[in-house]
């Protein structure tokens, strides 16, 4: 009778873990179906006017530059440098 009892108790324990490991396959499973397809190209990025430093040659986006007398720069260091 102690065998019966130990045998019950293992049948249920692996009975128990296929049926939780069974639960988490289905809950990934539809975790998958709920996640959303990345998008299928990336955006094209915005067109923007690339500048050359007046000082050193850098291109540089025409936002980023800074604008001097004699043109545009990289930064406040070269525009100090070029235009003293």
């Amino acid at each position: 009778m102690k065998y019966l009892l130990v045998l019950g108790v293992v049948l249920f324990a692996i009975w128990l873990w296929r049926h939780n490991r069974e639960k988490e396959a289905r809950d990934a499973a539809a975790a998958r179906q709920q996640r959303p397809s990345p998008p299928s190209a990336d955006p094209v990025p915005a067109v923007t006017d690339m500048v050359a430093c007046s000082h050193c040659g850098l291109h540089l986006p025409r936002h980023e530059a800074l604008a001097g007398h004699a043109g545009l720069y990289c930064s406040a260091a070269h525009r100090l440098a070029q235009e003293g």
